[in-house]
C-alpha cells in the first residue's frame, strides 16, 4: 500500500507543479492530464504513486472541460453508451495492472498510436468504414479506452483515432471524449481504493491538488475558446505523437530500471 512516507517536500513541489501544468493543458485541449501528469510523476515516484496521485485532480479537470463544452446534452445523446464500454474497460484494465503490473500495455498502445498517426498521413484520416459502423466501432474503441486507462493511465489515444475517423468536430469531440474520461477514471477511483492501493492519508493529500488542478484547467480553457477546428485537429495529432513518444520512453525507462 502506497503512503506519504516517501515523499518528500521537494517531490511534494515537484508533483504540484506537474499537476498545474497539466491542469493547463487539459484546459487548453479538453484532454491530455494524465498524458503529462503520470510520466513525469512516475520518474520522481514510480507509475503506482503516479497513477494514484494523477486519478483524483484528472477528474476535477475532466468536469472542469465537460461543464465549458457547449451542448453538452446533444454530445451525451449521441455517445452515452461509450461510457459502458469503458466502464467495462477500465474495470478489466485496472485488474490487469494490478494482477500484471509489468506488462508493457505503454508499449501496445503506442504500437496503436504510431499506426493510426501513419494511416492519417496516408490520407485515411477519417475512415467510411467507422461511419457507416458508427455504434459498434464506438464500443469497441471505447473498450480499448477503457483498458488503456487502466492500464497506461491514458484513454485518449483509441478515442481520438475514433472521432476523429468518423469526423467528429472539435466542439462535440472534447465532451464526447470527457464523458468517456470521466466513467474511466471514477471506476478507476473505485477499483484502486477498493485494492487498496493507497493509505486514506495519501487519497486525501490528492485533494489539495485537485483544487490546484481545476485553476489551471480554467486558465487554460481560455486559450481553447480561440482554436479553430483546423488547428485543433493538427494539435490532437502532434498531441497523439507526443503520447506516442512519451509511452515509449516511459517504457524504455522503466526497462533501464530492472
Amino acid at each position: 500500500m502506497l503512503g506519504l512516507d516517501g515523499i518528500t517536500p521537494g517531490i511534494a513541489l515537484y508533483i504540484a507543479l506537474v499537476i498545474a501544468v497539466a491542469g493547463w493543458v487539459q484546459g487548453a485541449l479538453g484532454m491530455g492530464f494524465p498524458l503529462i501528469a503520470t510520466p513525469l510523476i512516475a520518474a520522481a515516484g514510480g507509475i503506482q504513486l503516479a497513477i494514484t496521485v494523477v486519478v483524483i485532480p484528472c477528474i476535477a479537470t475532466v468536469i472542469i472541460s465537460i461543464l465549458r463544452s457547449p451542448d453538452f446534452a446533444s454530445v451525451l445523446r449521441r455517445f452515452w453508451w461509450i461510457s459502458l464500454a469503458a466502464i467495462a474497460g477500465a474495470w478489466a484494465g485496472a485488474r490487469l495492472f494490478v494482477l500484471f503490473p509489468d506488462f508493457p500495455y505503454a508499449l501496445l498502445l503506442a504500437g496503436l498510436i504510431i499506426f493510426y498517426l501513419n494511416m492519417n498521413r496516408l490520407g485515411f484520416g477519417v475512415w467510411p468504414l467507422l461511419q457507416r459502423h458508427e455504434k459498434p466501432a464506438g464500443l469497441f474503441f471505447g473498450l480499448l479506452g477503457g483498458l488503456s486507462e487502466s492500464t497506461a493511465n491514458i484513454a485518449a489515444p483509441p478515442l481520438i483515432i475514433y472521432y476523429l475517423g468518423i469526423g467528429l468536430p472539435p466542439l462535440a469531440l472534447v465532451p464526447a471524449m470527457n464523458i468517456s474520461f470521466f466513467v474511466g477514471k471514477v471506476t478507476q477511483l473505485g477499483t484502486l481504493a477498493a485494492g487498496g492501493m493507497a493509505t486514506l492519508e495519501l487519497w486525501l493529500a490528492t485533494l489539495p491538488l485537485a483544487a490546484l488542478a481545476t485553476l489551471t484547467s480554467l486558465a487554460g480553457s481560455r486559450v481553447r475558446d480561440r482554436i479553430d477546428a483546423a488547428s485543433y485537429r493538427r494539435w490532437l495529432q502532434r498531441l497523439l505523437l507526443a503520447m506516442a513518444a512519451l509511452l515509449l520512453l516511459q517504457f524504455a525507462y522503466r526497462q533501464w530500471l530492472r
